[in-house]
């Protein structure tokens, strides 16, 4: 099956904010200023004197988008909070606690460090909507001629100081108080990204022995063969200390990979899986469902039917999930890649709060991670990754469709097929799953191939 997404008009914003190559168009800093008078221009419109908070992760280009974004906004008479180096989801925490009316974040999350992105949360936390981003968009293009204010009414720029210890007092008072991590040996990755700081601090304040990998950013390593992108050295970490688990954090910490005492990767799918069921065992999983996307292995769906919930399924990306959750009022949900959502509270993806959340399962049940993630066993899944220089709609390649549907018959009812482009990079994703490891191995092999082919025959008939 396809996953076809709908066309979009929008010139910046994707389906995670914005992002590109830092100091390249969109991420420039003349058009990141335009941007950040959009921003004062919109919430002004909709808020008396508001008040906008500002925070990034550890790429270096932070720094020049960070001040372009906020003379931008000043220069359109609205103050900015900057709170330095600090995980997405505690940007949209102290949104929210220092009660301003929007927070940025400036941060391509997982992406390598010379590219960089902004996101913007209103003042609830959560993601703008799609038709705020469109009118940022055409006040960020449209309003070059528009009159600036000058003397008193240009706005001001001030830092926070202890927006980290802020952060982990918010994360620590999350985590139940009659349960300690004393004499649990951790091990934690923060990918040289914005969790470098706060990460340690909650995990060694809450009793843990921790052990700490790539925390020393220096605005080039962030995701660099570390975090949950790359999490080999954790691996062998945790079989090296004996470790209880390990975390590992991508660039922005709203991603988490976990390992277990057998030094075994366990994904998102899996930990939803076990906190699904410890939720469904309290009676406290709302709906008695959790939310993934269509890139969720099957057997986190088996997995909640066992223990008597359901899975909704959403597009990918984790503001879909957000989305769903918020319109029926589910407080558990999340990706495959690590995103996970515990709506109770929290707005966005937090992966040391989702860690937080394991610790608690594995105290509560006596059990350790490697035996609680039994209790789902996953589907054989092939994933592949084309680079494409233009996502060309799958309609306007018949070819590919029909090895699409060809394999999707063969699969049959034991497997399924996705094809979808990356909302974030220029790529095109293929997954097959079923339960012949050497058959979806071979289709997902022939499919990037089928891509690949299809790509260049559309460009030669079109160009």
């Amino acid at each position: 099956m396809s996953n076809k997404e709908p066309n979009s008009k929008r010139k910046l914003f994707g389906t995670d904010g914005i992002r590109g190559r830092a100091n390249e168009e969109p991420m420039s800093p003349d058009l990141i200023l335009r941007l950040g008078q959009a921003i004062g221009r919109y919430f002004k419109q909709h808020h008396e004197a508001p008040k906008i908070v500002i925070g990034k992760d550890t790429r270096r280009s932070g720094y020049m988008l960070e001040q372009a974004l906020g003379s931008g906004i000043c220069s359109v008479g609205v103050d900015t909070l900057l709170l330095g180096p600090i995980p997405t989801p505690g940007i949209a925490y102290l949104t929210r606690g220092l009660r301003a009316n929007a927070g940025i974040v400036i941060s391509a999350s997982h992406n390598p460090y010379y590219d960089n992105g902004i996101k913007v949360f209103s003042k609830d936390g959560y993601k703008l909507p799609d038709e705020a981003e469109i009118e940022l968009e055409n006040l960020a293009f449209n309003s070059k001629s528009a009159k600036l204010p000058t003397g008193k009414a240009i706005g001001r720029s001030r830092r926070i100081d202890d927006a980290i210890g802020q952060y982990a007092v918010f994360l620590k008072e999350q985590f139940p108080k009659h349960l300690t991590l004393e004499g649990l040996r951790i091990i934690i990755d923060t990918a040289n990204g914005a969790g470098y700081e706060v990460a340690p601090k909650v995990f060694e304040e809450l009793g843990a022995e921790i052990f700490v990998l790539a925390n020393k950013p220096n605005g080039f390593n962030i995701n660099d063969q570390c975090g949950a992108l790359h999490p080999e050295n954790l691996v062998e970490n945790v079989k090296l200390y004996k470790a209880d688990l390990g975390i590992a954090l991508d660039g922005d910490a709203d991603r988490l990979v976990l390992v277990d005492d057998k030094g075994e990767i366990v994904d998102g799918d899996e930990t939803l899986a076990i906190c699904g069921k410890f939720l469904l065992e309290k009676n406290s999983l709302k709906g008695n469902a959790l939310v993934s996307t269509v890139m969720s292995n099957l057997g986190l769906d088996i997995a909640i039917e066992k223990s008597g919930g359901k899975v909704i399924r959403t597009k990918v990306g984790d503001r879909y999930v957000v989305e769903e959750m918020r319109k029926n009022n589910y407080n558990l949900g999340g990706e495959q890649s690590g995103h996970l959502v515990f709506r109770d509270c929290s707005t966005t993806g937090d992966a040391i709060l989702a860690a937080l959340h394991v610790l608690e399962v594995v105290l509560e049940k006596g059990q350790t991670l490697h035996e609680l993630k039994k209790c789902m066993i996953r589907l054989p899944q092939v994933l592949k990754s084309i680079d494409v220089k233009e996502k060309i709609p799958i309609d306007n390649m018949p070819d590919l469709e029909k090895t699409i549907t060809k394999m999707e018959q063969k699969l049959g009812k034991s497997g399924r097929i996705l094809f979808r482009y990356s909302g974030t990079e220029k790529k095109a994703r293929i997954m097959v799953e079923g339960d012949n490891q050497k058959l979806i191995e071979d289709m997902a092999l022939e499919l990037a191939e089928a891509t690949t082919s299809s790509i260049q025959k559309y460009r030669s008939a079109t160009h």
